[in-house]
């Protein structure tokens, strides 16, 4: 196993009173220390920058910085992130749209300098600061197959540009030789000599540099930064022939794929999804960290945005504590992905607090969760016992909380090992009158780690009714009554399945349907309408997380819709 890092070594005192430090953004902190130099060991210095975040969809938005809708990066940015608690920031740069096409690729002066001012703030706030080329990699990278001495020359430019910029800057400057390598058309060969060959003369031109960036730490990638063994084995070999201590592998992990878009029926973090993060976690390791040769995991996160629904909040909650926990045990220094969907770039604040502190506390400690977040409690039918597993993550359970008032246990529930049950009797008294919806929110605690919280919701079956509409707009009639909409099958009258992902019945969530609870209806997407056959009815299946399933038909001809319940 590798070393604690240092970060893992501070007291409990100090880690919490972090955490009760940065649940606000807004929260003051001492002066922030001006950039130091990094650890002459690479190792340690990797493992001084965790935690890490990503200033994304900012310097790497096309074709300007606010483009893509987040204002300037800031000073008061960077001394937010510090004082959230994160040691180091990657900045990814997108140079395309700011250096010319054609030899000799200059660029832009006011944008390189536009960089060094965002580098820099960030640095005096004592952050590590990694920058690479971004969105560069699909925009003419990508084309290495066809113009392979054109790409080489303007990917050498650019990087020469770079370096001469910087070459002076601190050693807590990390240069990332490109984000997600990838290259059309090529065959699996090509791919590898082209990797090794942009990693190979990215390494010789800042090394040849001077100054600093002599002995600066460079970040090399795998082939679309996937933590493949193949890939990384590819790295591994690049990085051996190298023969510089100072050198880091990269690989970004966005989780199981029909978990991190909820198609197929991945409606849950269960064991294939869990397997997936701890088999890669354990290549990363084995691959690289095992044998001295630092991991920074660029980006991590799900791929989609967690305000989208798509994966339900106590199943991302159970991911982010795992993945937390998988990359202290591989000894791997993360950065979470943020395109301003966890901080909100205009007031400094988190969008969601209680999802970040899942993510923070996950730095330094386990927290216990649940089989679900979501309690169920029938409307029309008599309320029974509601049945819960306890994942402990060695931790002990020291009873449920509603607010500051402590449930009676043995009255108001039971636990026996991880099995939980919520009586009827306490059920009764906590949804009241039983409106529709979540009728109270409790929260079991333990001994370690963050509380789970419960949502407990009266509900009855949804009912959907009969609609008209087009391929571009038609919704499905939905009386949710306290329900919530996991996923949606879909199938032709054969049985063979129907819409874009015809290779499994489940389609995609917000890709080819969602739920509109404010307007009490479930959209089609026209997305889900283009693959669907003319005059072929279609049976959807709609799946909730109360377990209730509801079905509906619909027909498409030419543009028209028709949508019955059965």
């Amino acid at each position: 196993m590798p070393k604690t890092p240092r970060w893992l070594r501070m007291s409990v005192s100090v880690l919490l009173a972090l955490a009760a430090a940065g649940l606000t953004a807004g929260t003051s902190a001492a002066s922030p220390p001006a950039a130091q130099s990094a650890p002459a060991d690479p190792m340690k210095a990797v493992a001084a920058m965790q935690p890490g975040w990503n200033l994304g969809n900012t310097l790497d938005a096309i074709p300007d910085e606010t483009s893509w809708g987040n204002p300037l990066a800031t000073k008061a940015l960077f001394d937010t992130i510090r004082a959230q608690g994160f040691h180091s920031v990657r900045i990814p740069v997108t140079w395309s749209g700011h250096a010319s096409a054609t030899a000799p690729y200059t660029i832009d002066p006011k944008f390189l300098g536009r960089v060094k001012q965002v580098v820099d703030w960030a640095l005096a706030d004592g952050l590590y600061v990694e920058i690479n080329v971004h969105h560069d990699s699909w925009q003419w990278i990508a084309d290495m197959t066809t113009q392979h001495d054109q790409v080489l020359a303007r990917f050498d430019a650019t990087w020469q540009q770079i370096t001469a910029e910087f070459r002076d800057e601190s050693s807590k400057l990390l240069f990332e030789s490109v984000n997600e390598p990838q290259f059309n058309n090529a065959t699996d060969a090509q791919k590898t000599q082209f990797m090794n060959e942009l990693n190979t003369s990215f390494h010789t031109i800042v090394r040849q540099s001077g100054g600093n960036n002599a002995t600066r730490l460079l970040v090399l990638p795998t082939l679309g930064c996937t933590p493949d063994q193949k890939l990384m084995d590819d790295l591994a070999a690049t990085i051996s022939s190298l023969h510089d201590r100072y050198l880091v592998a990269t690989v970004h992990y966005y989780g199981y794929w029909p978990f991190s878009v909820n198609i197929a029926g991945g409606t849950t973090f269960d064991a294939q999804v869990k397997k997936d993060m701890t088999d890669a976690f354990a290549r990363m390791h084995d691959t690289f960290v095992a044998k001295g040769i630092a991991v920074y995991l660029g980006e991590y996160g799900l791929l989609s945005e967690p305000t989208s629904d798509t994966v339900e909040r106590g199943e991302m909650l159970k991911y982010y504590e795992e993945l937390g926990y998988q990359a202290r045990l591989a000894g791997v220094t993360s950065e979470l992905w943020d395109d301003a969907n966890f901080l909100n770039r205009d007031t400094l604040q988190w969008r969601d607090p209680a999802l970040v502190a899942q993510i923070r506390s996950s730095w330094c400690t386990r927290s216990a969760t649940a089989s679900s977040d979501l309690v169920f409690v029938p409307k029309s039918s008599p309320i029974g016992d509601e049945k819960l597993t306890l994942n402990l993550n060695g931790t002990t359970f020291r009873g449920l909380w509603q607010g500051n008032t402590r449930l009676v246990e043995r009255r108001d529930y039971t636990v026996s090992g991880d099995q939980l049950t919520l009586t009827a009797a306490g059920l009764t008294r906590l949804v009241g009158n039983r409106a529709y919806g979540v009728n109270a929110t409790i929260e079991a605690r333990f001994s370690a780690g963050l509380p789970w919280q419960l949502k407990v919701i009266t509900n009855d079956p949804p009912a959907l009714s009969a609609a008209t509409g087009t391929t571009s707009s038609f919704t499905v009639p939905t009386q949710f009554r306290g329900d919530v909409l996991a996923t949606m099958e879909a199938k032709y009258a054969d049985g063979t399945n129907a819409g874009p992902a015809n290779w499994t019945s489940y389609q995609q969530f917000n890709s080819a349907f969602a739920p509109d609870y404010a307007n009490s209806g479930i959209v089609l997407t026209a997305d889900f309408f283009k693959a669907v056959n003319d005059n072929a009815p279609v049976t959807l299946t709609f799946h909730f997380w109360s377990g209730a399933t509801v079905t509906y038909h619909v027909t498409k001809s030419g543009s028209a819709v028709t949508g019955a319940s059965s």
